[in-house]
């Protein structure tokens, strides 16, 4: 092997490390939405079967995973909250 062609052959490792660390942000991000979206749902399973007992109900639909999905946690108690003020 040549000069060239070593340069040539560092040159991409080191273009992938750097496209690599483009791409890995969002998908961070990304898992993170999921993963509060998820445990949202989840949440929000609970607090229906627990509330069904007391005639109390949230839908679990695309507002509400999104609202757990960027809120977490606290989304879902937003939601609890909302429900049993604005009925």
């Amino acid at each position: 092997m040549d000069g060239n062609t070593i340069i040539i052959y560092v040159a991409c490792i080191i273009f992938l490390f750097i496209i690599g660390r483009i791409f890995i942000l969002p998908l961070k991000s990304i898992a993170k939405l999921v993963g509060n979206s998820i445990l949202g749902g989840v949440l929000i399973f609970i607090a229906n079967a627990i509330g069904g007992l007391f005639n109390f109900h949230i839908g679990l639909n695309v507002g509400t995973a999104i609202i757990t999905g960027i809120l977490g946690v606290p989304g879902v108690i937003l939601l609890v909250l909302l429900k049993i003020f604005l009925g």
